[in-house]
């Protein structure tokens, strides 16, 4: 992934709705959910979710497909993996970014 589509994605995702929005279509899998639903669970008015929807789907999120009079809304979890790559891939340079143990404290003696 290039900066520009990571700075995009990014932007995207910093406003509260779309956050919702994306994490909800992310929990629903590669099925996705019409955007009725989506204005359901999220008590969103459909003008708002249009607008959020769109702009998620310009900057590569999340896809658009249509079933008959449905418009269903989808994760692209291969741009969310790319993002996540993007932001990891130079991570800890180099080095392990396992966490470590966390460090054993002494027992005091009573006294």
């Amino acid at each position: 992934m290039k900066a520009e589509a990571a700075v995009d994605a990014l932007s995207a995702l910093a406003n509260d709705h779309r956050l919702a929005v994306f994490r909800l279509l992310v929990q629903a899998g590669p099925e996705g959910k019409p955007a009725g639903a989506i204005a359901d669970a999220l008590a969103m008015p459909a003008s708002s979710l249009s607008f959020h929807l769109a702009h998620l789907n310009r900057a590569g999120l999340i896809t658009q497909s249509r079933d008959g009079r449905s418009l269903i809304y989808a994760a692209d979890f291969a741009a969310m993996t790319g993002l996540v790559g993007f932001l990891t891939e130079n991570c800890c340079g180099g080095a392990s970014c396992a966490p470590s143990a966390a460090p054993s404290q002494k027992k005091r003696k009573a006294s």
